[in-house]
């Protein structure tokens, strides 16, 4: 614990040395790194001044959940004064975990974070649960008194520990079956005709990952079994939509293995999400390319005459990208790809591409949390037909953020066959 503290401390101090020298500045997980100079500076100031504000709500979010399940469980705690301070700073010990996390890896404590990361983020998951369902336990709680006051009858509302045990037990099971299904990878398949084909090609197929999150949870097993159902479907070109470095994952080499055990025929490309800069984009995107991806920055590629792919940075950058710009290089009669990280088109975009693949939502990962998701990203799943002739097709994700949990929001890869229209390899599914 001193040891958290201590690089607490360190961390103040050069976050401290950055406003005042204006060098790169840090905040949660996170850490943004920016070296730019007059107005750029400011720019990544206000950028650092924004994740510390999310930090801080985060901080307070998590606090309020962590207050809940205590003012929940503490009939079944022991009446001892000393069980029940323990508790409490458990309680306030998990609270900061995810931070002291990722402060340690940060500062190159690699294993004292993977050891924390196992600990804190499953509880995560489980204290997210919980407090949903101690909410829920209360408003079925409050249903009988306002039938009492209503209707002027005398109904028990559910009442002691066992409520409490059957939303524990209800917890436990959902964060074991999420744990199981974390690791079930669906294949996902869509088919789309067009006439943007060459005449030589009937089917073009494309093999889509997204946030793998590769670092201190999830590593050479997990993206083996990821890696595996994109192999056995033989793409022509493998995307990937962003969030796949999150942080440290030992040595690349083994990883770099898994990928080149997949060859598609046209290439490898990905784009930035908002992890890579929270990473350190330099090093997430060497790290990308070394794993055999070539990286698209505000670019658009025409790739062997059969298709254009464009992608974009994520805003995490601290700028939005020009998409007009980047799809106006595209006007060539080919079918358009544009990959950008986060489920979202500008009006002024659409019709410039042909279909844009996207991730980050994870469908909220854990549900409920998908209606809060939803709220930011109502596309955050599956295929939408947008203005211009426009399509956008949003990934749940292929690996995990946080606790290595899902629920109701399984993992996936996505085959997308492009069919050329007439070539009687279509299906009823047809986009």
């Amino acid at each position: 614990m001193n040891l958290i503290f201590r690089i607490c401390g360190e961390e103040i101090r050069r976050i401290d040395e950055t406003f005042s020298e204006q060098l790169p500045v840090t905040s949660f997980a996170l850490y943004n790194v920016a070296n730019r100079n007059g107005t750029d500076n400011r720019e990544a100031e206000d950028r650092s001044l924004k994740m510390t504000f999310f930090l801080a709500v985060f901080l307070a979010v998590y606090s309020l959940m962590h207050a809940v399940f205590f003012l929940s469980v503490k009939e079944l705690l022991p009446a001892s004064r000393f069980t029940r301070a323990g508790f409490i700073l458990f309680l306030g010990l998990m609270v900061i975990m995810p931070v002291a996390t990722r402060l340690l890896e940060r500062n190159g404590h690699e294993t004292a974070a993977r050891i924390l990361a196992h600990a804190g983020f499953p509880w995560m998951a489980f204290v997210f649960l919980a407090f949903c369902g101690f909410l829920a336990l209360t408003i079925i709680q409050l249903v009988p008194t306002l039938i009492n006051i209503t209707c002027k009858v005398n109904i028990d509302p559910p009442a002691g520990t066992l409520p409490v045990l059957c939303v524990l037990a209800g917890v436990f099971l959902a964060c074991f079956y999420g744990y199981i299904d974390a690791k079930r990878i669906r294949t996902e398949r869509v088919v789309i005709e067009t006439d943007k084909l060459p005449l030589h090609m009937k089917r073009l197929r494309i093999a889509q990952i997204s946030d793998i999150h590769l670092g201190l949870l999830v590593r050479g097993d997990r993206l083996e079994s990821i890696l595996e159902k994109v192999k056995v479907e033989d793409p022509d070109i493998l995307v990937s939509t962003g969030d796949l470095v999150d942080g440290e994952m030992g040595s690349p080499d083994g990883l770099r293995d898994l990928f080149d055990e997949i060859q598609p025929r046209y290439g490898k490309f990905a784009v930035t999400g908002n992890h890579e800069f929270y990473y350190g984009v330099k090093d997430a995107v060497r790290v990308t390319e070394h794993l055999g991806f070539t990286v698209l920055r505000g670019t658009c590629v025409n790739v062997y005459d059969i298709i254009n792919v464009a992608g974009v940075d994520d805003p995490a950058s601290g700028t939005q990208p020009d998409e007009t710009a980047v799809l106006s290089m595209a006007r060539n009669g080919l079918f358009t790809l544009l990959l950008k990280h986060r489920p979202a088109s500008p009006p002024e975009s659409r019709g410039l591409f042909d279909l844009q693949l996207s991730g980050h939502t994870h469908r909220g990962q854990i549900f409920p949390f998908r209606w809060i998701t939803g709220l930011a990203y109502p596309m955050q799943n599956g295929m939408h037909r947008l203005d211009g002739g426009s399509m956008l097709y949003a990934s749940r994700g292929s690996g995990t953020w946080g606790p290595p949990i899902r629920v109701l929001s399984p993992p996936e890869i996505t085959i997308i066959d492009l069919v050329r229209r007439g070539s009687g390899k279509g299906s009823s599914d047809m986009f």
